[in-house]
């Protein structure tokens, strides 16, 4: 009875987690302009836009380099703007955060280098492996 009562405690828990996704990265140039304005990205005013919440170019942003498109965000104004993810690729896991609409996540080449060990133009698009994560792991 014990372990029956351990199990439906932990369980939930275990349950509630995000649990990881498989899919791939690809980048865009566009995203290793730290100067770049928020306001330039689907994340960029209303009420869950970035530049609302004080980052007024990417580069502000904790997890700069690693930021860019997400499918998560489906247009201006989503709800999921500034969305949070540990992206793993190989042996090598970084802290992204979304900013802006894409087909897949798409980080700067410099980001892309750096997760890929320098193979970037190379490969394209890579496979990883991802998961949302709170975003207050992206200092949001």
């Amino acid at each position: 009875m014990r372990v029956i009562a351990i199990l439906a405690t932990v369980l939930p828990i275990s349950l509630a987690a995000t649990t990881a996704s498989k899919g791939t990265v690809s980048y865009d140039t566009t995203y290793d302009n730290s100067k770049l304005s928020t306001l330039n990205t689907a994340c960029s005013d209303g009420s869950h836009g970035l530049y609302t919440k004080g980052f007024k170019t990417i580069g502000a942003l904790k997890t700069f380099p690693y930021v860019g498109g997400a499918p998560a965000i489906t247009g201006w104004n989503s709800a999921q703007c500034g969305s949070c993810y540990k992206v793993t690729y190989k042996n090598t896991t970084v802290t992204f955060t979304a900013i802006d609409k894409a087909n897949t996540l798409n980080m700067g080449l410099n980001a892309m280098n750096k997760l890929t060990g320098g193979q970037a133009k190379k490969l394209g698009n890579a496979n990883i492996i991802y998961q949302k994560v709170s975003s207050k792991e992206c200092g949001l």
